[in-house]
């Protein structure tokens, strides 16, 4: 068995048994890596049985970290999952930039690598599935394409980027289901399709119903026992308990991070340190909750936590 083919049998398990965890990166309060809170925050994420880790992607602020503390946060996420799920690191900017994270991740031993959308420029189909095969051509690891923003693959394609020997696996954040669906019927069976969409569990029916069941979790990061709670609803066949959870704590959530662009990591962030969690700020130019959205936040974590039998 290839080491593509072993990865996508992992994560292929890890996703009909868990959501998919996107842990945050640690900062200290001057805004300096926190190599010791991460690995804190990361043991703990993984001790509540998650399909998979995906260390600096969006959620774990990617964008904002230097070459040498992305090796240090995807390092230490190695070293905390032990082999036990499937490590996947995230990678962007131009494939150039990429290639180097891509080397880096490599050497710590990540698993896979999930490539973020490039910088900046809007670019034809021709161009999108050029930067993936220059990419691939460049790491052994396999990849996972994240179609949002500026990037969206037509069915087309999507069967050319998946012929490449390395690419396993398309993240969806566009919520287009007609899109998606014409995605997955062009797709080789093996394929594998993630929910990537904001605050995933608000479409996460919506997603199952086009082939797509899996999902990442922002809420996982600072409420697992929520996340698990609703993931087990869905897997269960409980409409009551998903019902419950997306009307009193889901829906409310998203209200609140749409208030202020950046929220979906900072709303997640401030959560997590309210619950004694060692992931500090966000940095610039995200900006953290202000004083009356944080009160929001704590009143509806405790609301969403009494929902499972937690507490904050």
């Amino acid at each position: 068995m290839s080491p593509d083919t072993d990865t996508a049998r992992r994560l292929r398990e890890g996703m009909a048994r868990g959501v998919l965890s996107f842990p945050l990166t640690s900062f200290h309060g001057d805004g300096s890596l926190d190599p010791d809170g991460f690995r804190a925050h990361v043991a703990a994420q993984l001790a509540t049985g998650p399909g998979a880790l995906f260390p600096a992607c969006g959620t774990g602020e990617f964008f904002s970290l230097d070459e040498d503390e992305y090796r240090r946060v995807v390092t230490i996420a190695v070293e905390e999952a032990a082999g036990r799920i499937p490590v996947v690191a995230g990678v962007g900017y131009g494939w150039a930039q990429a290639a180097r994270f891509a080397r880096l991740a490599e050497e710590a031993g990540a698993d896979a690598l999930l490539v973020l959308p490039h910088y900046l420029v809007a670019a034809p189909q021709d161009g999108l599935v050029a930067q993936l095969e220059q990419i691939a051509a460049r790491t052994r690891l396999p990849l996972i394409a994240y179609q949002r923003g500026q990037v969206a693959f037509t069915a087309a394609s999507l069967r050319r980027i998946a012929a490449l020997p390395n690419v396993i696996g398309l993240k969806d954040g566009h919520s287009d289901l007609d899109r998606l669906q014409r995605l997955t019927l062009a797709a080789p069976e093996d394929f594998l399709f993630f929910n990537g969409a904001a605050t995933a569990e608000m479409q996460a029916r919506a997603y199952a119903a086009v082939g797509v069941p899996a999902y990442s979790s922002a809420v996982h990061a600072f409420a697992p026992e929520i996340a698990n709670a609703f993931f087990a609803a869905l897997r269960d066949g409980d409409p009551g308990t998903a019902d419950k959870l997306l009307r009193d704590f889901y829906v409310p959530f998203v209200d609140l991070r749409d208030r202020v662009p950046g929220y979906a990591v900072s709303l997640v962030k401030a959560a997590a340190r309210l619950r004694g969690r060692p992931v500090g700020p966000v940095r610039a130019p995200l900006t953290d909750p202000s004083p009356g959205d944080l009160a929001a936040l704590e009143t509806l974590l405790g609301t969403g936590l009494g929902l499972v039998g937690a507490a904050l």
